[in-house]
């Protein structure tokens, strides 16, 4: 609640329009939230946070020039106070815990009713560093019982380092003193080891799993 009388203001990012519109009416009906400017692209996103400063922004995960995770990570640096809610047509612990480390206040999938959106977005106004989700704890049992992270030999966890550091495979032939049919196939064990098709998730995937240091995200 807007202890001063004043009401939240939120911004709406979500590049279906229908969804904006379906939201504008559920803070509208809410009655101390207001909606100040909505935005359906990444850019467009951080162009109205700039615009609007408001107090929430409630994001859509995926969207047409970037994504929800990377552009709360970015409002996180630049705004600690404001309130950030993740939505997801998708929920899942890799998603819920993505926005977690990114820095999000709530998590709540489409699918849930109008009302847990309102309320994520009431928490987010007056804890906005302070996390929840609705399965928070089932996944949070799910994630101190899986098995543990992929095993690296020590030449594939330098070769994923300079693949954090956005070294070419050449370049890490060069800097490790191999062929660059070596370094490939290093490259390829990383990847099928971590579950990754490329070098942006497999770096994703590094850092999620604690193989590189969180420093090491580009």
């Amino acid at each position: 609640m807007a202890g001063d009388g004043q009401r939240i203001s939120v911004l709406l990012v979500d590049d279906h329009q229908l969804i904006r519109e379906g939201l504008r009416r559920a803070f509208d009906r809410a009655g101390e939230l207001e909606v100040v400017g909505e935005a359906g692209t990444y850019q467009g996103a951080l162009e109205s946070l700039e615009r609007y400063s408001p107090r929430v922004l409630v994001t859509d995960i995926s969207l047409p020039d970037g994504d929800g995770i990377a552009l709360t990570q970015r409002a996180r640096t630049h705004r600690p106070d404001l309130g950030i809610v993740v939505l997801t047509m998708y929920a899942g612990d890799e998603k819920l815990f993505a926005a977690l480390d990114a820095g999000a206040s709530a998590f709540v999938g489409k699918d849930s009713p109008a009302e847990e959106v309102i309320a994520a977005a009431r928490h987010a106004a007056v804890n906005p560093r302070a996390f929840t989700a609705r399965d928070l704890g089932e996944a949070m049992q799910r994630r101190m019982h899986a098995p543990a992270g992929p095993k690296l030999s020590p030449r594939e966890r330098e070769v994923l380092e300079l693949l954090v550091d956005g070294l070419a495979i050449a370049q890490i032939a060069r800097r490790l003193f191999i062929s660059e049919s070596t370094a490939k196939t290093h490259v390829a064990n990383i990847y099928e080891k971590v579950g990754a098709g490329n070098r942006a998730q497999a770096v994703m995937a590094a850092v999620r799993l604690g193989l590189v240091p969180e420093a090491g995200r580009p």
